[in-house]
């Protein structure tokens, strides 16, 4: 370990504990519920492994009125939850990490969908989520009581399951604590309404019956967001955060502080950079002399480190860098900094909670693999067989975590790349505005490979069909990527048409720089591809000096970035840059485009158009050496085989991999079974 990164394998007093680094792995949302608990596990031990201190288990439902519905939450409701939390406490404890838990009661922002009972909440108001017809009642005195109760309750079953630290949680807008302290959603009169002591009231009183349960044998953490900075009314660091701060400033034994809503505060890279949390939670060490933990993305060790010794923080904390590398602790104490598996910050792990399925990652394919796959972020099975030789026909996400990790499986491995550096597709999106961190992609992977004495890569090397068969490899396996199409397919539309009407463009136009379009000329970019393609090419073209207009079929505006929690920032960055919108606005088979609701002709007065819709697999010489080879295994992978998110294509490539060292297993994973069925 290098000198400067000593500070941050300090131990540290957390009340009554001790925590054996400064790397504390905070709660997040895994996709795996309560009756999954074999997979959230797994993740939560692999982080200790890694060598994250401190290990959070995220937001855990105390009662049955507080059902978050679709979103797969912990629980622990009764006695019957707490030999589940057990076994997890023991597998992350035997790593030597510090074990934590989320007691969490959503409010107004729970459902209550499962249980049926109605949802809770300081006032008597719609619930905060619009589009769900569902209203609160107002929490009446023995409401309260009854809910201090649960919670009590709750932290008793945490004390039995084992756990070192206890939340309590007033975070994110997702806690009926937080909405309590809002003035935006407490309007009541009585002594728990009104003035700031009022609102608090239940805050503090809620912290103090669970120090009092624990009586100093653990420690009692608060989850709390200094600020809301995209509420018109709402918290504020430099106002009621910080009194919140400094009213209860020696109760807890640890902070965790951030900022709220969700969309704030896991920002991704394209708008926010690393330490983007600081200007708003670095105040509270100047007011606190417990512990405190922050987040900001941190990747870099040297901020990190940095952070430590200006006491802004006492923890590192990591949601999205502890996923895109569990090992991220052991690599920077082992002095391994270029080994780090980096975050991108592109929220495809936030994206899986809208669906409510296990997280995914495009830095880390064998996040919620652990379990069901057995398959470990830092160690592949050593070849059982003779070292076969592989020749992998393209360097993309897909092609490039194939070579990987073969060649940590001890393969030889040769790439030949058609273009003058590897990369593929990651190279051109890395290019547009907000995206160079997705460079990191092809960094980490290229980093292990050329450090691999088995690998070789050649440039400008298109290959033939005839070139393939003269190369005498064991294996070929073909990451060709894919292309853009140009005739009108896209989400919206399986036909094609003509649009020779239009001077057409697609985004592979925009990467070759093959637009020949007179600088403020108007253009359309035409989204039907309903990710982040469309807006970040019109903010692109915007840059440039184009007049442009965003235009989809849907009624909303980058519809997928919904589940990223960028759709919001994305409007507000296009209407920084007078880019027009029209939603619910087709291209039709006769390439007119038609407003979808009124069935009128759009008439937009350019020629112009940017065409983001679906996309071909690049397989036609894969098809031809399947074909001419039958005597060679052959392989595809990543987007020749089917065009989708970089997240998938690497997924993609680390299975082939994976398949070929372990064995075909088609797909096959654990899944968690009742031990127990009993029906009367």
């Amino acid at each position: 370990m290098l000198d400067r990164y000593k500070i941050l394998f300090d131990e540290v007093k957390i009340g009554p504990v001790t925590a054996p680094n400064r790397f504390f792995a905070v709660p997040h949302a895994t996709g795996y519920a309560w009756n999954q608990p074999s997979g959230a596990i797994a993740i939560r031990a692999m982080k200790a492994e890694g060598g994250w201190g401190t290990v959070a288990v995220q937001i855990t439902e105390i009662s049955p009125d507080s059902d978050f519905a679709n979103h797969p939450m912990e629980r622990i409701w009764d006695d019957t939850d707490i030999l589940r939390h057990a076994k997890g406490v023991e597998q992350i404890k035997k790593h030597g990490s510090l074990s934590a838990i989320e007691l969490g009661h959503g409010g107004m922002r729970a459902r209550n969908i499962l249980s049926g009972s109605p949802v809770i909440g300081p006032s008597a108001l719609p619930i905060l989520k619009p589009e769900v017809p569902v209203q609160s009642k107002m929490m009446d005195l023995s409401d309260i009581k009854i809910f201090r109760e649960k919670h009590k309750n709750a932290v008793k079953r945490s004390v039995k399951a084992g756990y070192d630290i206890i939340y309590v949680y007033a975070a994110h807008d997702l806690s009926i604590l937080s909405h309590f302290l809002s003035i935006r959603t407490n309007q009541r009169s009585d002594e728990y309404g009104g003035s700031f002591s009022n609102r608090l009231r239940l805050l503090r009183e809620v912290l103090e019956d669970a120090l009092e349960i624990v009586e100093g044998k653990q420690a009692i953490a608060l989850r709390f967001s200094v600020s809301e900075p995209e509420k018109s009314i709402g918290i504020r660091h430099d106002g009621e955060g910080r009194d919140v701060i400094e009213a209860l400033a020696e109760l807890p034994d640890l902070w965790d502080v951030n900022i709220s809503g969700w969309p704030m505060d896991s920002s991704t890279s394209r708008f926010s950079k690393e330490g983007f949390q600081l200007e708003f939670t670095d105040f509270v060490k100047n007011i606190t002399s417990k512990p405190v933990v922050g987040v900001g993305r941190f990747t870099s060790p040297d901020t990190m480190a940095s952070l430590i010794k200006k006491n802004k923080l006492d923890f590192i904390g990591g949601a999205r860098p502890s996923i895109a590398d569990p090992f991220l602790p052991k690599k920077i104490y082992e002095n391994k900094i270029d080994l780090i598996r980096e975050c991108i910050g592109c929220n495809i792990c936030v994206s899986m909670d809208g669906y409510g399925l296990p997280i995914r990652c495009t830095q880390n394919p064998t996040i919620s693999e652990e379990w069901r796959r057995k398959w470990h972020p830092e160690i592949v099975s050593k070849t059982k067989k003779t070292q076969d030789s592989f020749l992998i026909i393209g360097s993309g996400p897909s092609g490039l975590e194939c070579a990987r990790v073969l060649l940590k499986a001890g393969h030889k491995v040769t790439i030949a790349e058609a273009e003058k550096e590897s990369g593929g597709r990651i190279v051109k999106e890395a290019s547009l505005p907000g995206l160079g961190e997705w460079i990191r992609v092809r960094d980490y992977r290229m980093n292990e490979i050329n450090q691999n004495s088995n690998s070789e890569i050649y440039y400008s090397s298109r290959l033939s069909s005839s070139d393939i068969k003269n190369f005498e490899a064991d294996n070929i396996i073909f990451a060709t990527g894919s292309y853009w199409r140009r005739d009108g397919v896209g989400s919206s539309n399986p036909h094609s048409f003509s649009l020779d009407h239009f001077n057409l463009y697609t985004p592979d136009d925009i990467f070759e720089n093959n637009l020949e379009i007179k600088s403020r000329a108007p253009v359309i970019v035409y989204d039907d591809d309903h990710f982040y393609m469309a807006s970040v090419i019109a903010e692109k073209l915007a840059l440039d000096g184009y007049k442009v207009t965003y235009a989809t079929p849907l009624a909303s505006v980058a519809t997928w970035t919904g589940l990223t929690l960028e759709q919001d920032k994305i409007i507000n960055k296009l209407n920084s840059l007078n880019i027009q919108f029209k939603v619910n606005c087709k291209l039709n088979l006769n390439g007119k485009f038609i407003n979808t609701l009124s069935r009128d002709i759009e008439d937009f007065n350019t020629e112009n158009i940017i065409f983001v819709g679906a996309r071909l697999q690049n397989d036609e010489l894969y098809n031809q050496a399947k074909e001419k080879m039958n005597n060679k295994n052959i392989f595809s992978t990543g987007d020749c085989v089917a065009p989708g998110m970089i997240q998938a294509a690497v997924l993609s490539g680390h299975t082939v991999a994976r398949s070929i060292i372990e064995g075909d297993k088609d797909g096959f994973f654990l899944r968690d079974q009742i031990e127990r069925f009993e029906f009367n």
